[in-house]
């Protein structure tokens, strides 16, 4: 799969808080700042202006000095002083306003008692005074009451609304619905147009490309499928590695269809809370519904397709089973021309529950597979259009050394072939970025910096030269293409192929594989007399190649024309093997025996042409790197490449 440029994303967002609309949380911040200044205004104008004394000030200034009038006690906390109207204005009393009601001074007086004792103390004292009248009040402050208790309330209230934002979608404010709309879709709805994706944009699918085309058209033309009495398939499953472009599909027909669209992850269906998933399943399906004609499409449908009968005991709640439940119930319940389709895509699709790919559900099931050559060099035309490359670049190259690659690697080639140009100072992009590029995603990072002393340099030159030496020599081998002593990545060296893309291999093709692996181990052998561990990663290799040989491919004659492999990863999950002990003994000794004789059958290929081994070694420790014109000129042409 490829793509010409960036999709757009124009969908519509619903969840998007808007300026000046409900949902926005700033009116909130304002009314809470409003009432704070409204409490604090009311206190203020409600408190008394009355200047507050001590009990020692009173006692001796006031009390015995006959200035007196009367004395309010209210709510036995506090004692409200009036002065007599001869004193206002005098001495001490001076800044006191002459038509001023009072009180004039509030004090705290402790002790009521203590309080009316100090009082008769004093008139006893001086006789002569006036008395002073004493009178008692209980008072409500309704301003502080109201606020004591509605202030918290109003806190708790902010606190609940804030917290209620944050879970919805959106978060952090974000308009679009309330508590409730928790489980409502989450789904992006696509429109004509909205989408820049078209059909076009999609490189190296053909095959596929004409049955989804199949259901654009059923939604644009129903009439020509449904008066043949044609019923059009209610689900398209999109299997496939990943990177293969099963998502960049399904945009194509998001950007082709001229009906609604509806994307949607499959992780999206499920959440802490319980029912949720089915609930956002029922609300997709009806909104489809209402618009129908109409497209669904569920991206890794995995998360919540896996089936139900596997691993029973190990699940620790049922909320992906109920949302599977509730998408079966919804794909088998709605009738067959509503003209709602749903497409979903997965690079696990043996995990997924048989009753999701029954027909009447999923009726078509699409495999998109990791493109050939041809395919390549489709994906490298629209991935190459926007860069600016220099003359050298020959596209059928490059096409043919990525093998395995799918559209999205072949898209980071590119992508990192314009980077290693533009690091360069380069004004257009040469073939040799892209080399590097390729290597660079293969094996890793150059690291010339890496301390390798010169006897490890030694090893490592002569385990690189018997691979190339091995696979040069060998008929089924891949083809050379360069010897790399650069470090990269975890690997200290590299020899790069370029691996024939065959559908089926027989045992010589095999054996040849597995020799060409075991040629530096057997360089080593043959030049210092021991082997080191930097073997590590080819007999990892050797290993698996040979068991498959012997217990699945049906390749050893004494085990014979049988298979242990399984299809369906029921053993997987099982502790017992699908043979006996003796039989896996009989496994083990006949993988030892293979990769034993292809051992001395190399190591006697690479003592017949030691000399260009040697040869080939001593360049890689002056150049580093050993392009094919080296490979011919030590070696001569491929035995092959003569006999044609």
């Amino acid at each position: 799969m490829a793509l010409n440029k960036r999709p757009g994303n124009n969908s519509r967002k619903p969840n998007t808080p808007q300026k000046g609309k409900p949902g926005n949380s700033t009116p909130w911040i304002l009314y809470l700042f409003l009432a704070l200044v409204l409490g604090q205004a009311l206190f203020y104008f409600n408190s008394s202006s009355a200047e507050e004394i001590s009990w020692t000030r009173f006692q001796q200034e006031m009390l015995g000095s006959g200035d007196i009038d009367r004395i309010t006690v209210v709510n036995d906390k506090k004692a409200e002083v009036h002065l007599r109207r001869n004193a206002f204005g005098k001495g001490k009393y001076s800044e006191i306003d002459s038509t001023s009601a009072g009180p004039h001074y509030v004090l705290n007086i402790g002790s009521v008692e203590n309080f009316s004792n100090a009082i008769s103390d004093a008139q006893k004292d001086r006789e002569d005074l006036p008395p002073i009248e004493v009178s008692y009040e209980s008072r409500t402050d309704w301003t502080g009451t109201i606020l004591s208790w509605m202030l918290p309330i109003l806190i708790i209230v902010a606190i609940w609304i804030f917290i209620m934002r944050r879970m919805r979608p959106g978060g952090m404010g974000g308009g679009g619905g309330n508590i409730f709309d928790i489980g409502k879709s989450k789904a992006k709805l696509f429109e004509k147009g909205q989408s820049d994706v078209n059909f076009k944009d999609v490189a190296g699918l053909e095959e596929v490309k004409v049955e989804v085309k199949e259901v654009v058209d059923f939604l644009k033309n129903p009439d020509k499928y449904t008066k043949l009495g044609a019923k059009i398939p209610k689900g398209v499953l999109l299997v496939g590695p990943p990177g293969t472009g099963k998502t960049l599909l399904a945009k194509a027909v998001a950007g082709e269809a001229e009906v609604p669209f509806y994307s949607i992850s499959g992780s999206e269906f499920v959440e802490m809370f319980v029912g949720v998933g089915a609930s956002r399943v029922r609300d997709l399906f009806n909104k489809a519904k209402e618009n129908s004609p109409s497209i669904i499409f569920i991206d890794e449908i995995d998360a919540v397709g896996r089936s139900r009968g596997k691993n029973a005991a190990m699940q620790s709640n049922d909320e992906r089973e109920n949302t599977l439940n509730q998408i079966l119930t919804e794909m088998d319940g709605f009738g067959t021309n509503t003209g709602v389709i749903v497409m979903a895509a997965t690079n696990r699709g043996d995990v997924l529950d048989r009753a999701l790919l029954r027909p009447g559900r999923f009726d078509r099931q699409i495999y998109l597979e990791l493109p050939t050559q041809k395919e390549r060099r489709a994906i490298l035309d629209v991935h190459t259009k926007p860069l600016k490359l220099s003359g050298d670049i020959n596209l059928d190259t490059l096409a043919a050394q990525t093998p395995g690659f799918s559209g999205a690697d072949i898209a980071n080639v590119c992508n990192e072939a314009a980077l290693i140009a533009a690091r360069r100072g380069k004004e257009q992009i040469e073939m040799v970025d892209f080399y590097d590029a390729t290597d660079r995603i293969i094996a890793g990072l150059e690291k010339k910096s890496k301390i390798i002393s010169n006897q490890e340099k030694k090893v490592i030159a002569h385990h690189e030269a018997g691979h190339a030496t091995a696979s040069w020599f060998l008929k089924h081998a891949d083809r050379l293409l360069k010897v790399s002593v650069v470090p990269r990545g975890k690997s200290l060296g590299a020899a790069w192929y370029m691996p024939q893309e065959h559908v089926i291999y027989n045992t010589d093709q095999f054996m040849d594989r597995i020799c060409t692996a075991l040629g530096g181990r057997a360089a080593e052998e043959i030049i210092f007399g021991k082997v080191s561990s930097g073997a590590l990663d080819d007999l990892e290799k050797v290993t698996k190649q040979a068991y498959t040989m012997v217990a699945y491919y049906g390749l050893n004659k004494k085990l014979g024309n049988i298979s242990y492999y399984d299809s369906t990863g029921q053993y997987e999950q099982s502790l017992q093997k699908p043979y006996s002990e003796a039989t896996a003994q009989m496994i083990d000794e006949e993988v030892h025996k293979l990769v034993e004789s292809a051992y001395q059958r190399t190591v006697e290929l690479l003592r017949e042409h030691r000399d260009k081994l040697e040869q080939l070694a001593e360049l890689l420790l002056e150049k580093e790197v050993a392009m094919k014109d080296d490979l011919e000129a030590i070696f001569g042409k491929r035995p092959e490449e003569v006999e044609a």
